[in-house]
């Protein structure tokens, strides 16, 4: 879908705005990176996008509809996983299907025409958990842990993925494989992906285009063109390196 937030403004109570008349346009398939400091708005701008937060003054819309809840098409994923400790990888991926399941196809809580499923197998193998599929959280490792939160929103066949700070808890091996994975199923899938992350060189690997957030109230989106992020080598490339100390600069000016 195409997202637009127009004229936005939004503060919690007894603050000052983080955003103040704000305008900002997501393109159907595109791969965005959020960027800023503590305390700027980034988490509380995805949580507009989901509909969890309702803005003030000013609309966010889909294909030009304006959002006034979250919509089933849409998937978070939150910096702790969110999984049930309780449950096993498999019930986890699982769970987001059986709450449609229970609500059926009411265009609220699942999309008009869904039909009743609880088929995660192909998901489980292709994020590489279904050896670990009958432990629990506490049993495994947290890119699995990970894994497993990024398999029960992709189950639901979301065409927006929304990630907040996804990988900022794991080593460096296991989140630049993450990031790899992340790129390689926008691309399977044709999702739209906005990614939040306070990490210069995860923006510059994940988003093509880069939303720069500075200190609040924002009021004019900072975009930065990054069209070779979703290359296999990027990272190793001089452009990265480069896209790198741009995003350094201009956060060093906000």
């Amino acid at each position: 879908p195409t997202r637009r937030s127009s004229d936005l403004t939004f503060a919690y109570p007894g603050a000052e705005p983080l955003f103040q008349d704000f305008s900002w346009r997501v393109g159907r398939g595109e791969a965005w990176a959020v960027l800023g400091t503590s305390g700027c708005g980034k988490s509380t701008l995805l949580y507009l996008l989901a509909g969890l937060r309702l803005v003030q003054s000013g609309q966010v819309c889909i294909d030009g509809a304006p959002l006034t809840r979250p919509r089933p098409q849409t998937g978070l994923i939150i910096q702790d996983y969110g999984l049930l400790p309780w449950a096993t990888v498999r019930q986890n991926v699982e769970l987001g299907l059986r709450v449609r399941n229970f609500y059926g196809p009411d265009g609220t809580h699942a999309p008009r025409g869904y039909t009743p499923s609880l088929e995660v197998d192909p998901w489980l193998e292709r994020l590489g958990i279904g050896g670990v599929a009958g432990q629990f959280p506490g049993q495994i490792s947290g890119g699995q842990r990970q894994r497993t939160a990024i398999a029960r929103t992709l189950a639901l066949r979301p065409d927006l993925m929304l990630m907040d700070e996804p990988f900022s808890s794991l080593d460096a091996p296991t989140r630049e494989g993450l990031q790899r994975l992340m790129l390689e199923l926008w691309a399977e899938q044709a999702l739209t992906m906005v990614v939040v992350t306070h990490s210069i060189e995860e923006a510059a690997v994940l988003g093509q285009r880069i939303l720069l957030l500075g200190k609040a109230p924002n009021r004019a989106a900072q975009v930065i063109e990054n069209p070779g992020a979703a290359e296999m080598r990027y990272r190793e490339g001089d452009d990265y390196g480069r896209m790198c100390r741009l995003l350094r600069e201009r956060l060093e000016e906000t």
